[in-house]
């Protein structure tokens, strides 16, 4: 019995935040790739397609991380490539974690997992079909990333 209203509140609290997240209409694209092991490693890149109605949005870089991270910050290098597999750009962000000195985690969560998202500061708008995601932290193994995300939402108006 105990169990069965456990699960009920669980099935309950994910209905309202399926409810609440689909909310927001300015979402043209959002997917996530987890790290099974807990670990970004070195040479592993994440890679997003898009279609054509994604590709005029600002993007968001969405770092889901534990408290095991131990850095402050994150960089990655995005990497963006047209339907030729051409590179239209290659830059390098720096994506802040936690607070410089108090240590406390910069992104949305609870418990020991939380969601830091970052906007790519991008050059070129239109023609891009993929964006690559490389972590840029000169270590083969960074612990703590439990997932890596892309996020496309309508331009805000000026």
């Amino acid at each position: 019995m105990v169990a069965n209203k456990i699960t009920l509140k669980f099935a309950l609290a994910y209905i309202l935040i399926l409810g609440l997240s689909s909310c927001g209409s300015e979402r043209l694209f959002e997917a996530y790739q987890g790290m099974p092991t807990l670990q970004w490693e070195e040479l592993d890149t994440v890679r997003f397609e898009l279609n054509p109605t994604t590709q005029n949005g600002e993007m968001l870089i969405a770092v889901k991380y534990t408290d095991a991270y131990d850095f402050r910050n994150l960089y990655v290098r995005y990497i963006l490539k047209d339907s030729t597999a051409q590179v239209l750009e290659n830059t390098l962000v720096n994506i802040p974690l936690f607070e410089r000195i108090s240590g406390k985690p910069l992104g949305k969560g609870f418990g020991d997992t939380f969601t830091k998202y970052d906007t790519l500061p991008l050059q070129v708008t239109t023609g891009i079909t993929s964006v690559e995601l490389i972590q840029y932290m000169r270590m083969e193994s960074l612990n703590g990333i439990e997932a890596i995300g892309l996020k496309v939402v309508t331009p805000p108006l000026p």
